[in-house]
């Protein structure tokens, strides 16, 4: 192995990093010496990076590679990016489960289009359906981040709940329950070219974690 339904692709919402910056307070120094009112300047408060929560734990090359899409493309915020992949997540499995090719052309790219729709042709032609349903998705967690000239990719784990049924033609079980959830651990990487004006990011890999 991201509006209505049809048609959403993950979307980037456009924002920036907080900074923090604090005060310095000035202090005075006076002495019998000095005039009043004269005071000795405080040594200047460097401003400090806000370093995001979604970016604790992880390694530092993963780090790197978020801060370097973050300088290509002042409007990348990783919180609202990890809020749209997971929307991405749902929808896709859930467009794939329906057989919706639209929704899917909406969200991948050609290759990864291309695989979801051989998959949905061989599923047509053993006659199979699938009956399946995510649950819930316990984990979103980047995986790796890098950016290559102008395009940024970003590969994220999903730890998700699915409860999984494939039923034969004439609609007999042949795999699954729908009472017992499976854990399913995704690999996915979405892409996007950071110099476009095209904000949408694509599903362009997807594997097994």
């Amino acid at each position: 192995m991201v509006a209505a339904f049809l048609g959403l692709r993950l979307y980037t919402v456009l924002g920036r990093r907080a900074e923090h910056e604090e005060e310095s307070v000035p202090q005075r120094f006076e002495s019998d010496d000095k005039p009043a009112g004269l005071a000795r300047p405080a040594p200047a408060t460097p401003v400090v990076q806000a370093r995001p929560l979604e970016l604790e734990g992880v390694m530092p090359a993963v780090e790197r590679g978020i801060r370097e899409i973050t300088a290509a493309d002042s409007k990348f915020n990783l919180a609202q990016f990890l809020e749209g992949a997971r929307g991405a997540y749902r929808m896709v499995l859930e467009a794939f489960w329906k057989g919706d090719r639209e929704t899917l052309r909406e969200l991948c790219d050609d290759d990864v289009y291309a695989g979801f729709i051989a998959a949905l042709e061989a599923q047509k032609a053993a006659g199979e359906t699938v009956d399946n349903t995510l649950i819930r998705i316990e984990e979103t967690r980047i995986h790796s981040a890098s950016l290559d000239g102008r395009m940024a990719r970003i590969t994220v784990l999903f730890v998700a709940d699915i409860a999984a049924v494939t039923r034969a033609k004439d609609g007999t079980l042949i795999a699954g329950s729908l009472d017992d959830a499976i854990e399913s651990r995704d690999v996915w990487t979405f892409s996007r070219n950071t110099a476009a004006r095209d904000p949408n990011w694509l599903l362009d890999e997807t594997d097994e974690g």
